[in-house]
C-alpha cells in the first residue's frame, strides 16, 4: 500500500494481465486512468505494469497487430491490484469454464489479499479461478446470461456498470472499465484525485445509472421530452427537499410518465439517483471542507448527521468521520481505508 511517510513512499502497484485475443482499448484503460494520479510532490500514486501468463513476448489482440509484453507472470506476485481485461480467445475458459494449466499457474502467483478486478469478459478468469463463488459480479450485458449458466455460484447483476465487493471488483463491457478504474482511484485517494483524472481523460467522473440503459434501446427522438432539465435543476438544489412531483413539474410531465422516462434514460429511479448525487456531494464536502457533520448533512440534503451516516455507510462502507479522516487530512499522500461497496 502507498505510504505517506517521507522516505517510505511506494506507489500502489497495478499488474494488468494480457491474454491472447485481448481488446487493445480495454488494455489501455488501466494505464490511462492509473497512470495519471500524482501526489502533492508530483510522484505517481500508481505503478502500472503489463504482464503475460507466459514468458515476456508478443500477445495477440483482436485487431491486426500484437502487443509486446515485457513482463511474465512473476509480475503478478508483486502486485497490489491485478486487473484482467477482456479477451476473445479464452479457449477452454470461455467454452468450458476452466483455466488452462498455464493460466492457473500464473494466477497462483498472486499473493493473498491482493485486490482483483476484471473488465468485461475478463470476469471469466476470476470466476474459473473460484474468486467469485458466492459473490456478486457483472460483465457485458450481452454475455451475462451465458456467464451465469456457466458459473451458477456467481451472483450476476447485468444492470450495473460495475460491482465493488471489497477485494474483488468486476465491470461491464468496454467503456465501463473506465468507470471501474475511476471508482478504484476514488476509493484509494478520494473524489478530488479521481475527478482530476476524469477531467484530464475528458470523461464524466461518475456516470449515472447502469448498463441497463444501453440494452436494446433506440436513440431517443429529439422531439420527445427528456429528463435532462429536471436533473440539472435538482443538482442545484440538493440541499433542499425534492419530491418526485417537483422533478416531474420541471419537465411538465405526469409523475408516472416522468418516472418511466427517467428510468429509461438513467437506468435507475429518480429516488436512487438523488441519493447517489447527495452521497457524492457529501463526499466532496467531507474531503474539501472542515464543516461540522450536521452542516455537511444539511448541505448535501440528508438534513441530519444520523441520516447522512446511514447513507454513507450503505454506499461506501465507512462512516463520514472515517471517510474524512482518510481523505481530508492525508489527501493523495495516503492510501484510503474506505472499502467502498456498490
Amino acid at each position: 500500500m502507498t505510504s505517506a511517510v517521507a522516505g517510505d513512499f511506494r506507489p500502489h502497484r497495478v499488474a494488468v494481465l494480457a491474454l491472447d485475443g485481448l481488446l487493445p482499448f480495454e488494455l489501455g484503460i488501466p494505464h490511462r486512468i492509473f497512470g495519471r494520479p500524482r501526489d502533492a510532490r508530483g510522484r505517481h500514486l500508481y505503478e502500472v505494469v503489463t504482464c503475460s501468463a507466459r514468458p515476456p513476448g508478443p500477445v495477440e489482440t483482436d485487431a491486426d497487430f500484437a502487443v509486446q509484453v515485457a513482463h511474465g507472470p512473476e509480475a503478478l506476485a508483486t502486485a497490489d491490484t491485478v486487473i484482467v481485461p477482456a479477451s476473445y480467445e479464452l479457449g477452454p475458459l470461455y467454452d468450458e469454464g476452466r483455466l488452462t494449466g498455464e493460466l492457473a499457474a500464473a494466477l497462483a502467483r498472486i499473493r493473498p489479499g491482493t485486490r482483483l478486478a476484471s473488465i468485461c469478459t475478463g470476469v471469466y478468469v476470476l470466476a474459473a479461478a473460484g474468486y467469485l463463488d458466492g459473490r456478486p459480479a457483472t460483465t457485458h450485458w450481452a454475455d451475462a446470461e451465458r456467464f451465469q449458466r456457466m458459473f451458477p455460484k456467481v451472483k450476476v447483476d447485468a444492470d450495473v456498470l460495475f460491482v465493488d465487493d471489497g477485494d474483488v471488483l468486476t465491470s461491464a463491457g468496454v467503456a465501463a472499465g473506465i468507470d471501474l478504474c475511476l471508482h478504484m482511484v476514488r476509493r484509494d485517494f478520494g473524489t478530488a484525485v479521481a475527478n482530476d483524472v476524469a477531467r484530464r481523460t475528458v470523461v464524466p467522473p461518475h456516470r449515472d445509472g447502469g448498463q441497463a440503459q444501453y440494452i436494446h434501446r433506440p436513440v431517443p427522438d429529439p422531439q420527445v421530452a427528456t429528463t435532462t432539465a429536471a436533473r440539472a435543476w435538482a443538482l442545484g438544489r440538493l440541499h433542499e427537499p425534492i419530491q418526485l412531483r417537483d422533478l416531474a413539474e420541471q419537465e411538465a410531465m405526469s409523475v408516472r410518465t416522468f418516472t418511466r422516462r427517467f428510468r429509461e434514460e438513467v437506468g435507475i429511479s429518480p429516488g436512487q439517483w438523488l441519493t447517489q448525487q447527495r452521497v457524492e456531494r457529501a463526499r466532496h464536502l467531507l474531503e474539501s471542507t472542515d464543516l461540522p457533520m450536521d452542516q455537511v448533512a444539511r448541505e448535501s440534503g440528508f438534513y441530519t448527521a444520523q441520516s447522512m451516516r446511514q447513507h454513507l455507510q450503505a454506499a461506501l462502507g465507512v462512516t463520514p468521520t472515517a471517510y474524512r479522516r482518510a481523505f481530508r487530512t492525508g489527501g493523495a499522500e495516503r492510501q484510503g481505508a474506505a472499502g467502498t461497496r456498490r
